[in-house]
């Protein structure tokens, strides 16, 4: 059995900055979500609030809100915003600790280690529940330098990277991976930051709280690590920030690492600003694509869409001329699913087609 999880997002969920809430509410594999807080949709079906559609997982306006009303004390309270700065607010100190003096573990996605806090770890240690630094990267010495063994794995390798960050690269990677199950693939998901892991990915790492000279090799070892173990038929790596943004080098270590031999573009066409970084005008998609294109060598196979502050209409016309205009097959994964990705993909690798077992895309 799944532990059970309840989700901290006070007046974030469903924007931007709650994407790890956002990301556990849709899809994990690890934890069975009882409930989200956040006081400004206190009431409502999560379900509801994210997607329009009933999920019954319920919206708290608290903690005290949400253990008076679950049936019993969850296993888990995980802190699901992700902030720019990375960092607790000062009035939130006070709600980890009542949370853990009810016996619920603590899971914490920022840059700032809740086991190095001393008043945090003492109060761990007298209610005997854990504290887990998602972020924390292993010691120096258990880190890995870029090795070249990536250059040998013939597994195909597909990248979703992104125009900016926070733009819906993870949820389409985890779209797809299901969409490439479905197909009767083995698939290898390697995560590269919090929410991924939080989900529950077999393989990953929060690449940007590591030393830039591992980063690489970081990336790399974990992809070698599925390959070894799990001989997969294709691997999807997740992307982080975007390869234009000046404020971000995520992608640069993970298209250095993974040297994926595709990818897909995540694009939100009607998002004025950089979701972090107000001050900065996102890079249009074909401008993106160049870039990647140019700095990995390899093709870009697909677009996907977010489609935040876009009607039905809007979406449809954007993805008809951006198919038209740079011929490449466009969707968005969650309106419309994967079934275009997968056909790239094959069209792509067509070696993957003999190990297609439960579905034909055309």
């Amino acid at each position: 059995m799944k532990e059970t999880a309840l989700v901290y997002c006070e007046s974030n969920f469903g924007s931007m900055d709650g994407k790890t809430a956002n990301g556990l509410v849709r899809s994990s594999r690890k934890f069975e979500i009882v409930g989200v807080i956040d006081s400004t949709k206190a009431g409502m079906d999560a379900g509801v609030c994210l997607v329009g559609e009933k999920n019954g997982i319920p919206i708290f306006d608290s903690l005290g809100d949400a253990l008076v009303n679950l049936t019993r004390v969850p296993d888990q309270f995980i802190y699901g915003i992700a902030p720019t700065e990375g960092f607790l607010k000062t009035e939130e100190r006070s709600m980890l600790i009542h949370a853990m003096e009810q016996g619920i573990n603590i899971i914490n996605p920022l840059h700032e280690f809740f086991n190095d806090d001393a008043e945090f770890a003492i109060c761990a240690k007298k209610n005997n529940v854990s504290i887990l630094d998602v972020r924390k990267p292993a010691a120096k010495k258990d880190l890995h330098l870029f090795s070249g063994r990536i250059l040998d794995i013939d597994t195909p390798i597909v990248a979703v990277l992104g125009t900016d960050s926070a733009i819906g690269k993870r949820t389409t990677s985890v779209l797809l991976e299901d969409a490439l199950l479905e197909a009767g693939l083995n698939v290898a998901f390697i995560a590269t930051g919090q929410t991924g892991i939080i989900q529950g990915a077999k393989y990953g790492v929060a690449i940007d709280a590591i030393p830039s000279q591992f980063m690489t090799g970081e990336i790399e070892h974990q992809i070698l690590r599925a390959y070894d173990n799990d001989n997969p038929d294709i691997i999807v790596v997740e992307g982080q920030g975007a390869l234009s943004h000046p404020a971000y080098i995520s992608s640069v270590g993970i298209i250095r690492g993974a040297r994926p031999g595709a990818i897909i573009v995540q694009h939100a066409p009607k998002r004025p600003r950089s979701g972090d970084f107000s001050y900065i005008e996102p890079t249009d998609v074909k401008s993106e694509i160049n870039l990647i294109e140019t700095f990995s060598k390899s093709k870009v196979i697909a677009i996907t869409l977010n489609h935040e502050n876009m009607t039905n209409e809007e979406l449809t016309t954007t993805i008809s001329e951006y198919e038209e205009d740079l011929k490449l097959p466009t969707t968005d994964a969650l309106k419309f699913g994967c079934d275009k990705l997968v056909t790239s993909i094959f069209e792509t690798f067509p070696e993957l087609k003999s190990k297609q077992t439960k579905r034909i895309y055309k």
